[in-house]
């Protein structure tokens, strides 16, 4: 399976097929990917016998009509669209010097069909995320100390009968996470095994009840100071925060 067929296949699953009508004309998500991809060959650079620099900074130029489109997709087509560019990278040996960052933006001046991507390697700074996925749902430990549980003063509150009002705290001090049970009822796992309290490495699963907790860690890098005047730029999607900002 291609790389561009994965990632058909990749958007089918997160957008339903009533969907699909919406694309009769302009721009395909596919053809983003395709430009993208096009981008990455055309820009990498060998610097060194070991090591061929692409660009890791992307803005994706659309018309108002194609901006449009895309918009209503959300967090799916960021997701895939980064996958794509991290799969491509890999496979042809490419690195970069920082997080890749990807925006699609709104320009005036492209007429409905059409797109135009520019990029740049930009090393930037990296900041490390600590989040919860719960349901599908993704949830930032925006403080040092979350608390889970059923009660509604938990700080993320699950409908799960099996779990206590406050039933786990995850710590999280940027770099590293723990997992503590706030003796619980019916008790917490780490990764299938019955814990007290536990270092939490990313990916790793707590389990609560019925509910199935996942730790991640992401990297969010700090994007450039931007070249462009925000006449360029009236809405832009941002993949690392999975939304849509003015």
């Amino acid at each position: 399976m291609g790389l561009l067929d994965s990632f058909e296949k990749g958007l089918e699953r997160a957008v339903n097929s009533a969907f699909a009508k919406t694309f009769r004309s302009g721009i395909q998500p596919v053809e983003i990917a395709s430009a993208l991809r096009s981008e990455l060959d055309k820009k990498a650079a060998v610097v060194s016998r070991d090591r061929i620099l692409a660009p890791n900074t992307f803005t994706v130029r659309l018309s108002p009509a194609d901006d449009e489109k895309m918009r209503t997709i959300g967090p799916a087509l960021g997701d895939e669209l980064d996958a794509l560019v991290q799969k491509h990278a890999r496979a042809q040996g490419y690195s970069f010097a920082g997080p890749v960052s990807i925006a699609l933006t709104r320009d005036d001046a492209l007429s409905t069909g059409t797109l135009r991507v520019e990029s740049e390697t930009a090393q930037g700074r990296v900041a490390w995320r600590g989040v919860v996925d719960i349901d599908g749902a993704r949830h930032p430990l925006s403080a040092s100390r979350t608390v889970i549980g059923r009660g509604s003063d938990a700080d993320i509150t699950i409908p799960d009968p099996g779990t206590s009002r406050r039933h786990v705290e995850i710590l999280w001090d940027g770099e590293r996470a723990m997992v503590r049970d706030m003796n619980s009822t019916n008790g917490t796992q780490l990764n299938g095994r019955k814990v007290t309290e536990a270092p939490l490495e990313p990916d790793s699963t707590v389990t609560i009840g019925r509910t199935d907790i996942v730790f991640r860690v992401i990297a969010q890098a700090t994007p450039p100071r931007p070249t462009t005047s925000p006449a360029d730029a009236t809405r832009a999607y941002d993949m690392r925060d999975g939304g849509f900002r003015s």
